[in-house]
């Protein structure tokens, strides 16, 4: 193999002699070294990370975490007002602190439950029309339907489908595909609907339409709360104290107030935010443009991500002829302010990817400087070892697992959330049980969640700390032929399949009716047991650079059927399962 590489590229460059064998093995062996490393590593990472959400999650049903000061000093008190029993006399109090997706999705689940009455408090004043499209995958699709048809039916009309499209990346550089995602099949394949975009507000408006009028208190924030301290004022299991000093009573609260949530910071004893919060800067900013735009491709692409060294860029169609597009880049906290952009935000992010796609450029150039904004990126470790509920208060979406808006399932890991948490508070049937529903709803949820979590925060890492532009012999030239360009050419051919494992995985597992998806796990775990094996140099050095050989004697049309054929086969696996 290595003659027949070494022999290769020297008819390529026309200096056969120029190159010999030696040089190969040397290059081969050094890549592979570096390679192993970085895959071990990852691998005992995920590993680990693995084992700990399943033993968490797995755990007896009626475990409760250790309480805070704030609980530990509560003692409690019998509710002499209310009886034990739920009933539709007397049903099940939930608070739901925050109006966003989750909470939105919540209070609309419980809706109709004589059993259940609901009580939505929101900071904001008013509802007003702000915030950009946001992403719902199949999995959040299918949950509406489930939930409401007439629901459903009313987010469709604002829809703008996206999965049925091209969707994939590109070399930022050369303006190539590099590999494209299947989100089609493992809908199509289930019955699910397709992926796509609805605008933030659309969707609000949608949901808080459908509740009637009183659920929703708009204008003042959650506070604190009690849970039957000494000499408070006990009116329910829960007394939400508001920012106005207000309480509202409940048998359930549920922090549905987003990455800084005063529910989480109250039930953990820490604060919203900074230092000790357990939030985290992401090493990323992201600058963010919505506009209309005349893209060539509208209607035939989906969403393209283009790659390249310490940076990406992602065009998304949003429907009725308007684009949305994000710029990342690895920069510390703060940089809006510190960096500076004399000529204003587009000239900074032209001159930042000079170089890069005419795509990039041309939606750049159709920018106004109102139409962009620039944030940084946080998001939380997955909460294995902190609690999601502490009594009849537990968390959900941002509050509890905010993530990196990469593979979009920020607002639908918190709509599973929200039809998880309805359906075990649907099933109670005394109020001292609450505390039991909401360990189970985070014994289904743990696991998934994480790996979703962990999926978004590695999808960012890889593409700007890991990929270049892909090394390839171009007119009998070495084109970024370095380690990054190597292993970005190396990971090509088995992109494909981490995407239809992982597609497969979110398509499948969205009733959440298992703490952990048995067959997803042994998928996922099949593709982690080969990374190991390469890693661990079990099946031999040569296989680093197998795929670069391989695509330079026959070329990237024989290893797509290469790829093709690798995926079939771990479709008839999973079919087994």
């Amino acid at each position: 193999l290595c003659e027949l590489v070494s022999w290769r590229i020297s008819a390529c460059l026309g200096r056969k002699s120029c190159i010999t064998v030696q040089w190969v093995l040397y290059l081969r062996s050094a890549t592979a070294y570096i390679i192993a490393r970085r895959l071990r590593t990852m691998a005992r990472v995920i590993a680990a990370l693995a084992l700990l959400g399943a033993a968490e999650a797995l755990q007896a049903p009626h475990a409760r975490p250790a309480p805070t000061r704030q609980q530990a000093a509560a003692v409690a008190v019998p509710d002499t007002k209310i009886p034990d029993a739920i009933s539709a006399e007397h049903p099940l109090r939930v608070v739901i602190a925050g109006a966003g997706v989750g909470g939105l999705t919540l209070a609309n689940a419980l809706k109709g439950c004589d059993h259940v009455d609901v009580q939505l408090i929101e900071k904001t004043s008013a509802f007003k029309r702000f915030g950009g499209p946001i992403q719902l995958a199949s999995n959040a699709m299918q949950l509406y339907k489930e939930l409401d048809a007439n629901l459903y039916d009313q987010i469709e009309s604002k829809f703008t489908w996206t999965g049925n499209l091209t969707n994939g990346i590109k070399d930022g550089i050369r303006d190539e595909w590099y590999a494209k995602f299947d989100l089609a099949s493992p809908a199509r394949d289930r019955g699910m609907p397709y992926t796509g975009v609805i605008e933030r507000p659309d969707l609000q408006e949608i949901l808080l339409g459908n509740l009637e009028e009183g659920v929703v208190n708009n204008g003042v924030g959650v506070h604190s709360y009690t849970t039957g301290a000494v000499g408070s004022r006990i009116t329910g299991p829960v007394d939400v104290k508001l920012e106005d000093d207000q309480v509202v009573a409940g048998d359930v609260l549920v922090g549905a107030d987003g990455i800084w949530s005063q529910v989480r910071a109250a039930m953990r004893d820490e604060p919203a935010r900074g230092d000790g919060s357990g939030v985290a800067y992401s090493g990323y900013t992201v600058f963010a443009g919505e506009l209309a735009y005349n893209s060539p491709d509208n209607g035939e692409v989906g969403y393209k991500v283009y790659i390249g060294p310490n940076q990406y860029f992602v065009i998304t169609d949003i429907g009725k002829g308007r684009y949305q597009y994000y710029a990342f880049l690895a920069r510390d906290p703060g940089s809006a302010e510190t960096e500076e952009k004399p000529d204003g935000t587009v000239p900074f992010l032209k001159k930042t990817f000079e170089g890069w796609s005419p795509d990039i450029h041309a939606i750049l150039d159709a920018t106004r400087e109102d139409e962009i904004e620039q944030r940084d990126l946080y998001d939380r470790p997955p909460s294995s070892l902190k609690p999601w509920s502490v009594g009849p208060v537990g968390l959900l979406g941002d509050s509890v697992h905010a993530m990196m808006p990469n593979l979009g399932q920020g607002g639908c890991q918190a709509i599973e959330d929200a039809i998880v948490l309805a359906e075990e508070l649907k099933g109670l049937t005394s109020r001292t049980e609450a505390d039991i529903a909401l360990t189970n709803y985070r014994n289904r949820r743990l696991v998934r969640s994480a790996a979703v979590q962990g999926l978004s925060r590695f999808a960012s890492d890889i593409i700007i700390r890991g990929f270049d532009t892909p090394a390839k012999i171009v007119d009998g030239r070495l084109e970024n032929f370095n380690y990054a360009g190597i292993v970005t050419r190396l990971l090509q051919p088995i992109l494909p399949i981490f995407f239809m494992v992982q597609f497969n995985f979110l398509y499948e597992g969205w009733r959440n009716e298992f703490a952990f998806d048995v067959k997803a796990g042994l998928l996922i775990g099949g593709l982690g047991l080969l990374l190991l094996a390469v890693g661990a140099g079990a099946v031999g050095d040569a296989a680093v650079l197998l795929p670069f050989g391989l695509e330079s004697i026959f070329g990237v049309e024989a290893l797509a059927g290469i790829s093709e054929t690798i995926t079939g086969f771990l479709g008839g696996a999973e079919g087994m399962l």
